[in-house]
């Protein structure tokens, strides 16, 4: 999550600037902390399958407490 705090004499154009330019930042890191080490594709998708399982499972169990 990106936080931009706006001091008293900042306009909206360089807040708009000043998230622009953290949101290209955090996608490169992002970007190459997923390239240090190769992912297999069938990895990738079991775990995307277990987070999805895993999500699930909490929202049944938040609707099954209400």
């Amino acid at each position: 999550m990106i936080i931009i705090k706006k001091g008293p004499k900042d306009s909206i154009d360089k807040m708009l600037k000043k998230y622009k330019r953290k949101s290209i930042q955090y996608r490169t890191l992002k970007d190459l902390k997923e390239r240090q080490e190769y992912e297999k594709p069938s990895s990738k998708r079991r775990k995307q399958k277990a987070a999805a399982i895993y999500r699930e499972k909490i929202r049944t169990d938040r609707e099954k407490r209400s």
